[in-house]
């Protein structure tokens, strides 16, 4: 307290006695500022904040300053860690670079002027240590961004094992079923080897290639050359749409593969109507494709070779008109073969097919296939109209006509030669409603039509034992059409077959006559009913 007034000098409380002060006791509480700057003291402290610790405010006793900076830390070291793939978001790392530049801008400021509360060898170490710890958001930096590399490398690395079970989830697929996904693969892989070279999943890519090219091109592996056509053909065509660099030589060798696919596939389906492709498919496109290549020189011998082995199964085989019909796919598939070298194997695969046509009749026809030769032989008759054996194609269709009806004609063949020797008259009239045609074999074969009688009706059949016979053809000669035949002598059987009319129903009738020599036939063919 002060002396009193009038108190001689000196007086007062001897040193250390008094009232208590009411300020922190020294080398307590925060520092006080004073009148003396400091610049390498800011320095330190501001250095000292920087470092993201808020050691600055420590030493300045600024705990909600300290606090501040440990709680931005925090929050930036949740943000950021784990390291990902995508890092941390730059507007946060911009904001906590901002808020690190004011708080030590900030603690510059406070520790200018301040008194620290620690001792001279501490303040001596703040600035060395300050500079030390800016090494902590360095190498926090770098421990950072290359734990975020190793993300990407890791990411990389499922992307490139992702594509891997893309490639392995086709097995057992169609091509058509499996190209997406195989395409899917290959953008993956295109992907980390051109973006992402460097990469460890980038340098597993060439490998990863090898193994793509074995597994789409596997069909060709098993022999499976039709199957193989398809995707050895994506794979040769892959350069156009992905890196050529990157795919190298691949896609050239898949040229022989595809080239062999071709010929295999096409050459097999020689003379197979329901082959899928087409044997024309196939071999168009290697002639194309390929039209150097050691295959395609072999396609004109291959398919030469294929006609004559059937050609060959026609003169003894037991199936000729399976074997015709092998002809005839044969031809359509070179029909649609322009290649000038298969010319004369289009021609000789012509005259397979017409062979076979009439060795299918007669086979038919010797096998009983009465029809069915009928058909064969009529349509070979009209298709090779010039052909020295259209005539006999058409005595064989008869005589299978007559066959259906009466088995006898159907025991043997007839004649490809028209017997010599002298010939019997047979005069046949038509005493009947409708026109007729008359079918007839034996040493002869042959058929003629009787015009239709206009006047003619039909004849009530008699009932009773003691009626009196019909008598047809007993009116004016010229009343009737007629048809004379001149018949060498032997065993014929008949077939007429009579049209419908407005009086009568169509009809046809079987019967058989014997030819002997030195005599002259009439036969009368008319229509009966029982009323």
């Amino acid at each position: 307290m002060p002396p009193p007034p009038g108190a001689p000098p000196g007086f007062g409380p001897p040193p250390g006695y008094g009232p208590p002060g009411y300020g922190p006791p020294s080398g307590q509480g925060p520092a006080q500022p004073r009148g003396d700057a400091n610049p390498a003291q800011a320095a330190a402290i501001g250095l000292l904040n920087l470092s993201g610790l808020g050691l600055g405010y420590v030493l300045l006793r600024n705990w909600v300053g300290a606090a501040l900076c440990w709680l931005a830390t925090g929050a930036l070291l949740v943000a950021a860690l784990p390291a990902d793939v995508d890092g941390v978001p730059f507007g946060l790392l911009v904001g906590y670079g901002v808020f690190l530049l004011a708080v030590a801008a900030d603690g510059a400021r406070r520790g200018l002027r301040a008194t620290l509360g620690v001792g001279g060898s501490v303040r001596r170490l703040a600035l060395p240590l300050a500079l030390v710890l800016l090494a902590v958001p360095a190498g926090g930096s770098l421990a950072y961004g290359a734990a975020r590399d190793e993300a990407k490398e890791q990411a990389m690395l499922d992307l490139l094992a992702a594509a891997d079970a893309l490639v392995k989830s086709t097995d057992g697929l169609a091509f058509d079923k499996a190209e997406p996904i195989f395409r899917q693969a290959l953008s993956a892989y295109e992907d980390l080897g051109t973006k992402h070279a460097g990469s460890r999943a980038g340098k597993l890519v060439p490998d990863r290639l090898d193994a793509y090219y074995k597994t789409v091109s596997a069909p060709y592996t098993k022999k499976e050359y039709c199957a193989a056509v398809a995707p050895l053909t994506y794979l040769r065509e892959l350069p156009a749409t992905v890196d050529k660099g990157l795919l190298g030589s691949r896609p050239a060798k898949t040229d022989e593969p595809l080239a062999e696919s071709l010929y295999e596939c096409g050459t097999a389906a020689l003379g197979v109507r329901t082959a899928n492709p087409p044997a024309s498919e196939s071999l168009n496109k290697l002639l194309d494709t390929f039209p150097k290549s050691a295959q395609a020189a072999e396609v004109e011998p291959a398919v030469r070779a294929a006609i004559k082995t059937r050609t060959t199964a026609l003169a003894g085989g037991s199936a000729p008109c399976e074997t015709t019909e092998e002809l005839r796919a044969l031809r359509s598939s070179l029909d649609n073969m322009p290649d000038p070298s298969l010319e004369g194997a289009s021609k000789e695969a012509a005259d397979a097919v017409q062979t076979g046509d009439f060795a299918c009749g007669t086979s038919q026809f010797k096998n009983k296939e009465f029809d069915s030769a009928v058909t064969t032989m009529t349509d070979y008759a009209k298709t090779y109209p010039n052909s020295p054996k259209a005539a006999h194609a058409r005595s064989i269709a008869i005589a299978a006509e007559i066959a259906e009806e009466e088995p006898a004609a159907g025991k043997s063949l007839p004649s490809a030669d028209v017997p010599g020797g002298p010939r019997m008259v047979m005069v046949i009239s038509n005493d009947g409603p409708g026109e007729v045609e008359v079918l007839y074999t034996g040493p002869m074969t042959g058929r003629v039509t009787l015009k239709a009688c206009g006047t003619c009706t039909k004849y009530q059949a008699p009932l009773l034992v003691n009626s009196p016979k019909i008598k047809a053809c007993s009116g004016p000669s010229s009343k009737y059409p007629k048809a004379t035949l001149l018949l060498p002598a032997g065993d014929y059987q008949f077939l007429q077959k009579r049209a419908a009319s407005g009086t009568s129903k169509g009809d046809t009738k079987s019967s058989k006559t014997k030819i002997e020599p030195g005599y002259s036939y009439t036969n009368c063919l008319y229509v009966t009913s029982l009323f």
